[in-house]
């Protein structure tokens, strides 16, 4: 069974940054299409970034272009979102998925993932 831990969230002011952090176990994350997601209050859950399993190719919402950075350690089985320049509306919980394949269809969708971790709250105050 697939387990997913995010941790790094908080609180920052904006034009801040953080970095959160995935730790996969129970499979090896170079075998798993993941992503990054994120619910704000009384919004759907959105897709924010994605990578392959190698991570040669990486996906961005159109709001965090050029903003945020997705990036994965394979050898540490760990899925990192560097987020630079936050803004009030990047406040959300952040959640971490991983597809039980290497690729999907449809990065955006959460029913191409199977694994969800438990997320972790990034809140941007202006």
């Amino acid at each position: 069974q697939v387990q997913l831990v995010e941790s790094g969230g908080g609180s920052v002011q904006a034009g801040g940054s953080l970095r959160l952090s995935c730790a996969v176990s129970g499979s090896r994350s170079s075998d798993l299409f993941m992503g990054w997601f994120r619910q704000a209050p009384g919004k759907e859950r959105e897709g924010v970034a994605a990578s392959t399993f190698g991570g040669f190719t990486t996906y961005y919402a159109d709001s965090v272009k050029g903003r945020f950075t997705i990036s994965r350690n394979n050898a540490k089985d760990t899925l990192y979102l560097q987020m630079d320049n936050l803004k009030p509306e990047d406040t959300a919980m952040y959640y971490c998925a991983a597809a039980a394949a290497r690729t999907v269809k449809t990065w955006t969708s959460t029913g191409q993932f199977t694994y969800w971790g438990q997320g972790t709250q990034v809140t941007v105050s202006s």
